[in-house]
């Protein structure tokens, strides 16, 4: 029997200690000696000097209809079937399971088959999940049964979930995708990823479930937080640079490196009634021009390793079950040689929830033929697959193309040269000095200042004698959804008191309490009763009443905007209102005299009519991660200018939606009795200092359909701080063979500047940049005009004309 971290003895275990610690070197002499011997009587697969693609069709020709099957599919919520009761990964239940092998385990981080939920796609509520050290032996001891006791030797595919970090206790969690996307800075979040990834790997995980790269187009939708926002542009950008963090642009694997896979293919982000998984009515000029291009141009320019299709339907047709989406788009099209995984319990909602199937045998042979390689979370149709092929349902080519692509990713990942990591390391490489740093200074760069009237902030903490902190959620922080328990989360509470040491006194007062619990994954959302917030309301203003300068937070937490991944599960709202009475005790704080800052810590934009006319300073925190209060005291005592930019339009109330800038010239027509603008626009963000951000300068005024033209745009810092402007570049196509948007953005880039001081930034405009999808549905530059805007954000623009002949 094979415990749980037992060393492998023999020539074997001094062979995979050499590989741990990087050095063949330390491997005996005679071990050395007898290296070659072994290696010469190995099968063609084995050998790591033989190309990856000859490595694949050796390895496939020797493998059973049974054990490729068995690459094709997962287990999570019946890791009991491969555990003790204890959680113990279990040799001899994995064989009694899974004789021919078993393609990937998802999640190995958490404590599934010991605490089982009912079907949910997220986290289980209330259990303490692996660590570090525990994780890395688990998936050792895994790795060790699929290497040594299965047939043919074939290591697993570990995968996890990482939408702002490693979704793992004691990893480090960073901002939430929205908030991320708020800092305009690709390099940020490329160093996040890194970080992500090499936590991630360093306890065995090879594969993240991350990133997402939905475009979002319904604020109602409560996985609006786990997207980079509302523009094909940015979401493009912003993924780029979680794929290069996570990945690295080449292959094979680094040690440091896993593979992503882009989610969620495609139209997730604009579900029919803002509510998940609710049909996308998007017509394929709407996919192509707005949906496909943050996966188009991931898979296009970069070696994705794999590919999510969505729950949604288009068109009367699941993704699961698209094959012009994953087959003639995704593969032909584009090109994308990499694996097709489902989403969560995809397979079986085809039966469940699209009504479109009665028995998920024959859902799975619709997924098999369009495309979808490996069914997660577990084997329910896939399993079935041997008596498919048998039956003719499903052909041999089929079930070949999808192993030979699962073998490709493994030997990619180094997999079959190195299974195991250093159990014993992995903690001192989770939530190092560096990594809170890092999200300490993300923290600071995602927030977006929408207000400062009277220049309230930044505070000076030499005029303050005594600040109050007001807010539950000031003190029990919320980090958004896909999370777990970081090592230590800095509330805003915290941050205050560590500022004020020595220098002025800090008191608290839960204000309003918007829910009886704050579990992202707990199914049951309750409002707190009125009278309790009534009386924490009284507390508040008598402690308000004391301080000199008030920090309130306002806004949501993960129950309040999550993803509605069952019936009774749900995270959508019909209101983008604040829950509970915030503004009312907004109304009384204000109502003091005193200077106010609220910030906001929330997963979808809210509107805020109230706080936005009566809050002296007003700060969109989003989800802000495990440095929320250090990062808030950063930007609140003025160490970090705030420099972030809205990645979505906030809507003034729900009948204004959809909001999104990049309408089309019919729409936005008017209302009776209201307006069409946004309460704030896509884009939008204030600083301490002032800029000037001048019309575009082209280096040819003129210029073929062919042709790409230098663009310049000189940005002057005309107050008297040091600070950060997002320079925002947007085009728009004069006269066009198809309705073209209003303006939408092509190039941006964010930038330093000392106070005086002006710089000319530089982008270069592609034909691609210009170009449209015609009748026909094919891509051209069209000849004609062009109006090329430049400004800090959407609605604020100096612009030029370009001539395209």
């Amino acid at each position: 029997m094979i415990h749980q971290g037992r060393e492998v003895g023999g020539m074997r275990g001094a062979l995979l200690a050499a590989a741990l610690l990087g050095s063949v070197a330390l491997v005996p002499a005679v071990l050395q000696a007898e290296q070659p011997r072994a290696q010469a009587s190995a099968p063609l697969y084995k050998d790591a000097s033989k190309p990856i693609p000859a490595r694949v069709e050796d390895l496939l020709k020797r493998m059973t209809l049974e054990e490729k099957v068995a690459q094709m599919v997962t287990i999570w919520e019946h890791k009991d079937r491969i555990q003790t009761p204890t959680g113990d990964f279990s040799p001899e239940k994995a064989s009694a399971a899974f004789p021919h092998g078993l393609g990937q385990i998802a999640r190995p981080y958490d404590r599934r088959g010991v605490t089982v939920s009912a079907g949910a796609a997220g986290a289980t509520a209330g259990v303490a999940n692996r660590g570090a050290e525990e994780t890395a032996r688990y998936i050792n001891a895994a790795q060790r049964w699929a290497v040594e006791e299965t047939r043919l030797g074939i290591p697993m595919i570990m995968h996890e979930e990482a939408l702002h970090g490693y979704v793992a206790p004691g990893a480090t969690s960073f901002p939430q995708s929205i908030a991320l996307a708020s800092t305009f800075d690709p390099a940020l979040v490329e160093r996040i990823f890194s970080v992500a990834a090499r936590e991630m790997r360093a306890r065995g995980a090879n594969l993240a479930l991350a990133p997402v790269v939905d475009v979002a187009r319904d604020p109602r939708w409560g996985r609006i937080e786990e997207t980079y926002g509302e523009d094909p542009h940015l979401v493009s950008e912003m993924g780029l640079a979680a794929i290069r963090g996570f990945q690295g642009t080449t292959l094979p694997l680094k040690p440091d490196k896993v593979f992503v896979t882009l989610k969620h293919m495609t139209g997730h982000g604009q579900p029919e009634n803002g509510t998940n998984i609710g049909p996308a009515n998007i017509s394929e000029r709407t996919l192509r021009e707005n949906f496909f291009p943050p996966f188009e141009r991931a898979v296009t320019e970069l070696p994705v390793g794999a590919v999510m299709a969505s729950y949604n339907e288009i068109d009367g047709i699941p993704s699961h079950a698209n094959s012009w989406l994953l087959g003639d788009v995704l593969r032909k099209e584009w090109g994308f040689d990499g694996v097709i995984v489902s989403d969560y319990f995809a397979i079986r909602e085809m039966v469940t929830r699209h009504k479109m199937f009665t028995d998920i045998k024959d859902s799975a042979v619709r997924a098999m033929a369009a495309g979808v390689d490996i069914e997660t979370p577990d084997g329910e149709g896939y399993v079935h697959l041997p008596e498919l092929v048998k039956a003719g349902k499903v052909g041999m080519g089929q079930i070949d193309d999808a192993v030979r692509r699962i073998l490709t990713m493994k030997f990619q990942a180094g997999l079959f040269e190195n299974p195991y990591v250093d159990a014993g390391a992995a903690e001192a490489r989770t939530n190092t000095p560096d990594a809170i740093a890092l999200a300490r200074e993300a923290a600071a760069r995602a927030m977006v200042l929408l207000k400062n009237d009277k220049g309230v902030l930044p505070l000076d903490a030499a005029k303050i004698d005594r600040l109050a902190v007001i807010g539950t959620h000031a003190r029990d922080t919320p980090i958004g959804g896909y999370s777990d328990v970081p090592r230590h989360v800095v509330s805003v509470l915290e941050g205050m008191q560590t500022e004020g040491k020595g220098k002025f006194d800090v008191d608290y007062a839960e204000g309003v309490r918007l829910t009886k619990s704050r579990s992202w994954s707990a199914d049951p959302v309750e409002l707190v009763e009125p009278e309790v917030n009534a009386r924490l309301a009284d507390e508040a203003v008598a402690t308000a009443r004391k301080a000199d300068v008030i920090v309130m937070v306002l806004g949501g937490n993960e129950q309040l905007s999550r993803e509605a991944w069952a019936d009774n599960h749900l995270g959508d709202r019909s209101s983008l209102d604040l829950v509970g009475p915030q503004n009312e005790l907004a109304k009384r704080i204000f109502a003091l005299g005193k200077p106010v800052v609220v910030i906001l810590l929330n997963g979808r934009p809210l509107s805020v009519n109230y706080l936005a006319e009566n809050a002296p300073a007003l700060v969109e925190g989003w989800y802000l991660g495990e440095q929320t209060g250090h990062g808030v005291a950063d930007v609140v005592f003025g160490r970090v200018n705030p420099g972030g930019k809205l990645p979505v339009s906030i809507a003034r109330h729900v009948g204004q939606l959809p909001i999104f800038y990049n309408y089309k010239p019919s729409a936005r027509r008017g209302y009776l009795f209201d307006t069409t603008k946004p309460l704030y626009p896509f884009g939008y963000g204030l600083s301490y200092t002032s800029f000037d951000v001048s019309a575009p300068r082209f280096a040819k005024p003129v210029i073929g359909v062919k042709e790409s033209v230098e663009v310049s745009v000189d940005v002057t810092n005309t107050g008297a701080r040091a600070g950060d402007e997002v320079v925002q570049l947007y085009v728009r196509d004069d006269a066009a063979s198809v309705t073209r948007p209003v303006i939408e953005l092509k190039k941006f880039e964010r930038v330093t500047l000392q106070p005086g001081e002006k710089r000319t930034v530089n982008f270069t405009l592609a034909p691609r940049d210009l170009s449209l999808w015609n009748v026909q549905m094919k891509r051209v530059v069209e000849p004609g005009t062009f109006t090329i805007s430049a400004g800090p954000d959407s609605a604020t623009l100096k612009s030029a004309t370009l001539t395209v002949k």
